[in-house]
């Protein structure tokens, strides 16, 4: 067993790329700041500047200047899933969420050490192993595994580290006897408890009274209990169910301690961020809260942030009420880009309802965007070298800043990823008439002004993690992607355009405008010009119905 950690301070010394770490069982004592480190990505071109980074910190309920309480770096800790099954498009939008922020700290220059966890040892895993006749753990790190793919799937960079709870007990057993230590726990028959009651600040961070608050998610009423909001720290074993040895006998950790003693181990009692959905306001991280006070008293988190839930007919998915969809089940149908862009496409705050008609729009929308910078790409890769300049027109000039400067403003505002892509319209339609109109083609450095388009597009998109490998690629899986909910194949498209070119030559023109609305029906457009006719993806005839009565 591991020594008892008076009051931590992060034990593990960061070098991404060779994840070397000092002695995780060494005494741990707590310090104000973090002192872990982290290589830093490759900067962007786009200028950081000096604009202030503003963050809604849940804990106060009002916006507040972001500053780290070491200059230059940034620690964050961010809950993971308890992993037992394939995750939903909610936990998506929390991880999308804060790796946006990692990428947008990390682009304003500071050195994050991103923490986020992975829940192995729980009473969802247990019940769930037992179910399938699976080993708790082996269950779990497999859903891990499969967690890790969908992450990368929706383009969410990976932590600078994952713990797991199965391989942090020394931690957490220590973390759980400093807190007795202080007073603030008690045992009954091999059980821990933590005391609210010795907690005069419970409630701080969710407003929650003391007198109002009700046991907590996965905590059952005991009467053994001195207060019935009090919760457990650790669990006796019980048979057919994984134990560790302990002071208190054999058992298993509570759910809330094993995130207080993995924050404190990477990041020290006192770090920058401490992020989660919503749900987690209450108890979870109320309790974090609370044993890690306990146990150090120069515990301090300065922003906790949280994001809005994803809804179902107005009422939050969860695997619990059933109304969920797992993110491998919506990138089946839809490009995970698009999912992405989808979740990025409200404030972080707010709740977002979850509709396949959002998500046809938002299909369509990146399809727009990547087939624009395709045929960007196709134009500036063969210029005339020679008759080149280093100059753009002044108009192009100013959209560029002025796209540039909503940018870092709305970013800088609590991360308003959603006035981004609304500014991102603009250098999208000057690109588009510089292509395809008569007057654009003939503008004055054209090629120019495509390339350095095309240039601030594609960085604002980086950023925001929403660049593919490559421009082509992308449009041809968003191709796969609308033939499959169609349910066609491109050569049954390809034949239904024979079949048109056919009847409109012959003038049976009735027939033609029913192949056209037939494929319209099913989200394939057809596009006539000079060279042919071609297709893209685009929202199915009735769901552009259902858009505009929404939007009218």
């Amino acid at each position: 067993m591991g020594s008892l950690l008076k009051c931590y301070r992060p034990f593990f010394s960061l070098h991404l790329g060779m994840h070397r770490f000092t002695n995780p069982k060494r005494r741990i004592r707590c310090l104000s700041t973090t002192t872990s480190t982290h290589s830093v990505a490759a900067k962007s071109e786009i200028p950081a500047s000096s604009s202030e980074l503003w963050l809604h910190n849940t804990m106060s309920r009002k916006k507040e200047l972001f500053k780290p309480k070491v200059e230059g770096r940034v620690g964050m800790y961010v809950c993971g899933v308890t992993a037992y099954d394939l995750s939903h498009i909610g936990h998506a939008r929390v991880y999308v969420t804060f790796d946006v922020l990692y990428r947008y700290l990390r682009h304003l220059g500071y050195e994050v050490t991103y923490v986020r966890n992975f829940t192995d040892v729980d009473d969802k895993i247990i019940a769930r192993a037992n179910e399938l006749g699976e080993d708790p753990i082996s269950l779990s790190r497999r859903y891990c595994e499969e967690f890790n793919r969908d992450m990368e799937s929706l383009h969410c960079l990976p932590p600078s580290v994952e713990p797991r709870v199965s391989d942090h007990m020394p931690q957490i057993i220590d973390m759980i006897k400093q807190i007795i230590e202080n007073g603030h726990a008690y045992q009954v028959d091999g059980d821990v408890y933590f005391s609210v009651d010795k907690f005069p600040d419970y409630g701080r961070l969710s407003g929650r009274k003391l007198e109002d608050n009700r046991a907590g998610e996965r905590v059952i009423v005991d009467s053994r209990k001195n207060n019935p909001a009090d919760f457990a720290l650790w669990k006796s074993a019980k048979e057919g169910e994984p134990f560790w040895d302990s002071p208190w006998g054999p058992g298993r950790p509570g759910w809330h301690i094993e995130c207080s003693a993995m924050s404190a181990a990477y990041l020290g009692y006192s770090f920058d961020i401490h992020g989660g959905g919503m749900d987690l306001v209450f108890p979870h991280h109320e309790n974090e809260i609370a044993q890690s006070c306990a146990a150090c008293k120069q515990s301090d988190i300065s922003y906790w942030i949280h994001n809005g839930f994803v809804t179902i007919d107005s009422e939050k998915m969860s695997k619990s009420l059933g109304n969920f969809f797992t993110i491998r089940q919506v990138i089946d149908l839809y490009h995970p880009l698009a999912l992405r862009l989808f979740l990025l496409g409200s404030h972080y705050l707010s709740p977002i309802n979850y509709s396949d008609v959002l998500l046809e729009s938002t299909s369509e929308r990146i399809f727009y965007i990547f087939q624009t910078l395709y045929d960007c790409e196709n134009v500036v890769s063969h210029p005339d070298v020679s008759t080149l300049k280093d100059t753009i027109p002044p108009e192009i000039l100013e959209s560029i800043n002025k796209f540039n400067d909503v940018f870092v403003t709305s970013m800088s505002d609590d991360l308003h990823s959603s006035v981004v892509f609304g500014a991102l319209s603009d250098p999208l339609k000057t690109m588009n008439d510089l292509l395809h109109t008569r007057k654009g083609k003939k503008q004055a450095l054209r090629i120019e002004s495509l390339a350095a388009l095309e240039k601030i597009t594609r960085n604002v998109l980086s950023i925001l993690g929403l660049m593919p490998a490559s421009y082509a690629e992308i449009l041809q899986q968003l191709k796969e992607k609308a033939l499959k909910r169609a349910k066609l194949t491109e050569d049954q498209v390809l034949q239904k355009i024979k079949e048109r070119n056919s009847a409109r030559k012959n003038k049976e023109y009735e027939k033609s405008d029913t192949i056209r609305k037939d494929l319209a029906a099913v989200g394939i457009n057809l596009m006539d010009n000079p060279d042919g006719t071609t297709w893209r993806p685009a929202v199915p005839l009735a769901i552009q119905q259902q858009l505009q009565v929404a939007s009218s």
